[in-house]
């Protein structure tokens, strides 16, 4: 079923996030005004009684679920357990919610990370089974494929509308740049800009530089993000990327490019690459949502360095990557 978001009361999780912000943004654009946005400190939503009473208080038609608690390589090490239980818990009590209240549609924003390590380029939606996630992050990406199945089951079972989302890292203005818990551009950017000004004559990156990755822009995503709460009903995985690969050690010179830092990159093997290559195939967005991403990587680091500038002395500690987006 086609909804018209301008006329519907709708549920931001993480809306005050990275992504959140422009989702809300485009909800903006389309006219829609009944918007909630839960705050961790009010809602914690891997409690299945907060998440009860935000329905209760929000009376949602549209719920998109974007809060998640996620980092990088480090953050994923450090933290497997609560990052399968919070995210996890989060879609689960969220989704039978929505069955038990009847709700008109409810879009899941997935990650990349559920993909299995040795997924042949460009990763394919047929693909998503055909293997084991990349162990640094594989109990986050199996929590949120898993929100997938019950999707799939509760869409079956009781005809709860819904949709599932698989965007590439994401990047952009508002972004985490806490350097313990961001991810490989925010952190790249924050590592260079701070050695360009000091001066220093080098910087060190982790692993080898081999590994590639794909990288949207946020707003694209957001885009993306709405469209689905519109138009798709079936919790079948859609992914969301710019269709373009770049290998880790070319991202680190054109980020260093774009921030001014002329000094040497410097490579430490002893860390771990991640997953080997990551880009998608984003026909079926295309085919499904008329989605294509409209930023290319190196306009989008420009926007995203003039941002982390500008708003650094105030926003450098920002960590929009926790459960309800608070």
């Amino acid at each position: 079923m086609t909804i018209e978001l301008k006329h519907s009361r709708i549920v931001v999780t993480g809306g005050a996030g990275f992504l959140g912000r422009a989702v809300l943004s485009q909800l903006q654009a389309r006219g829609a005004t009944q918007v909630f946005i839960p705050r961790r400190k009010d809602y914690d939503l891997t409690r299945e009684s907060d998440v009860a009473r935000l329905y209760r208080d929000a009376k949602p038609d549209v719920v998109l679920h974007l809060a998640a608690e996620v980092g990088g390589i480090g953050a994923n090490q450090a933290n497997p357990g609560r990052y399968f239980y919070a995210n996890m818990a989060m879609a689960l009590h969220l989704i039978e919610e929505a069955r038990r209240v009847g709700l008109r549609k409810f879009v899941q924003v997935g990650t990349i990370c559920a993909y299995p390590k040795h997924t042949p380029v460009p990763f394919r939606e047929e693909d998503l089974w055909n293997g084991y996630p990349e162990e640094t992050n594989a109990p986050y990406g199996v929590a949120k494929k898993a929100a997938m199945v019950m999707l799939d089951g509760y869409r079956r079972q009781y005809g709860l509308a819904s949709s599932y989302l698989l965007p590439v890292n994401l990047y952009g203005p508002w972004d985490n740049f806490d350097p313990t818990t961001s991810h490989v551009i925010p952190a790249l950017i924050r590592k260079c800009l701070e050695a360009a000004e000091s001066g220093r004559s080098h910087i060190e990156c982790w692993g080898t530089g081999s590994a590639s990755r794909e990288f949207l822009f946020v707003d694209d995503a957001a885009e993306g993000v709405v469209r689905a709460a519109e138009a798709l009903d079936d919790p079948i995985p859609v992914n969301l990327g710019a269709c373009h690969e770049i290998s880790i050690r070319a991202l680190v010179e054109l980020v260093a490019q774009t921030c001014g830092f002329t000094g040497e990159i410097r490579w430490d093997p002893s860390k771990p690459d991640g997953q080997p290559r990551r880009c998608v195939d984003a026909s079926r967005a295309m085919q499904l949502l008329g989605w294509r991403a409209q930023t290319d990587l190196a306009e989008g680091l420009r926007r995203t360095v003039e941002w982390y500038r500008a708003n650094r002395s105030h926003r450098s500690g920002y960590n929009p990557s926790v459960a309800g987006g608070g």
